[in-house]
């Protein structure tokens, strides 16, 4: 397993981690038996927006004596009273089921106490005007919530969020299809969503990624928007390829589900490689680097894709960005306009013109 640190806290949070959307379904040994497998292979970070009360329980039982080596989003929100989720922004009924959530987790903290579903901005006004951020806070302030996080599939209500200054952690659903305004979570055109990803990780605010296969769409060739499928790995690189992203979330069903997600860890590169999206990606789209490095090897050493990133991040406003490029053996400057990387690109971007600019930047 590898590890991503979360900028504001330090932990130590896994690549992948669980999603529990649709395992309530497999019943309560199935449950145990994937729990296990996972934390067997060191997954340490699950996201608890199921889709019934069942994972709870059956979580809590399997994670007895490691609960301090593990991280929990619980949605302050996600309502389980009846057994099924339900979405409240009824205070009382949200302590409630929060109370109910940590007893069947047999825990008595929560790592990331998330503002949950945050889509409207009708959905921020009720949860400020509820009381649900400030009752989190003030849970934060007994201890109780480690971090306060928002879950959102909405640029811009993120970015509202991000301008109070109160989270450490945004789940987000990211995906070629999403991202090339393919779906019904596809809000924000590409450049939106890729200036989120640089924010986030520009101020030291993690993404945990959901829908990163679309709901399945990306990974059947009659659903995907693409009219070609996508693999679960190829998704899961575009995620982590992208700035801020912590962990990818994929909800299972089953441990089948998790044993092939799990192959992802050894996938070789070619496995991993989405650069057929450029064929797919819209206009727009086109001359912006992913960071995808399809480009490599780089006839010089230099890493193209990783200076791109920490150029994009800089010019965001990253204060780090800058001492990464530096720390770099080979830089933009080492570039001997060969044009390799130009002729291998997918998504048409002159790299050994930017390679100029960014030397421009950086060094000059």
């Amino acid at each position: 397993m590898e590890y991503r640190k979360l900028p504001r806290g330090g932990e130590n949070i896994s690549i992948l981690g669980l999603g529990t959307s649709s395992i309530g379904m497999a019943g309560e040994k199935e449950i145990e038996a994937a729990m296990a497998m996972a934390l067997e292979a060191e997954i340490n970070f699950f996201d608890m927006a199921s889709a019934d009360a069942a994972p709870f329980p059956a979580y809590g039982k399997a994670i007895a004596g490691m609960r301090e080596k593990l991280y929990f989003q619980i949605h302050f929100g996600a309502n389980y009273q009846g057994g099924k989720y339900s979405w409240t922004t009824h205070l009382d009924t949200i302590k409630r089921s929060i109370d109910w959530q940590l007893s069947a987790l047999k825990t008595d903290y929560i790592d990331f106490g998330f503002l949950h579903c945050i889509d409207e901005e009708s959905d921020l006004e009720m949860a400020l005007k509820s009381g649900v951020l400030e009752y989190i806070q003030t849970l934060q302030k007994e201890g109780i919530v480690r971090h306060i996080g928002l879950s959102s599939h909405t640029p811009r209500l993120v970015n509202r969020v991000l301008d109070m200054g109160v989270i450490d952690l945004v789940m987000f659903s990211i995906n070629p299809g999403y991202d090339y305004r393919h779906g019904d979570y596809a809000i924000g055109d590409v450049e939106e969503r890729a200036a989120l990803y640089r924010r986030c990780e520009a101020e030291g605010v993690g993404i945990s990624v959901m829908k990163a296969f679309s709901g399945g769409q990306l990974l059947n060739p009659r659903t995907s928007p693409f009219g070609s499928a996508l693999t679960e790995y190829q998704c899961i690189q575009y995620a982590l390829d992208k700035p801020g992203v912590l962990t990818v979330l994929p909800g299972i069903r089953n441990c089948e589900d998790l044993r092939r997600i799990l192959g992802f860890l050894n996938a070789a590169a070619e496995e991993k490689d989405y650069s057929i999206l450029g064929s797919f990606a819209p206009q727009d789209a086109a001359g912006k680097c992913v960071y995808c490095n399809h480009c490599q090897p780089c006839p010089a050493g230099l890493d193209v894709g990783l200076i791109n990133k920490y150029y994009d991040l800089a010019k965001a406003g990253d204060q780090l960005a800058h001492s990464h490029y530096d720390k770099l053996e080979k830089k933009a400057g080492d570039c001997v306009g060969c044009g390799h990387c130009d002729n291998r690109c997918p998504f048409h971007v002159a790299q050994s013109d930017r390679m100029t600019e960014i030397h421009a930047y950086f060094d000059l």
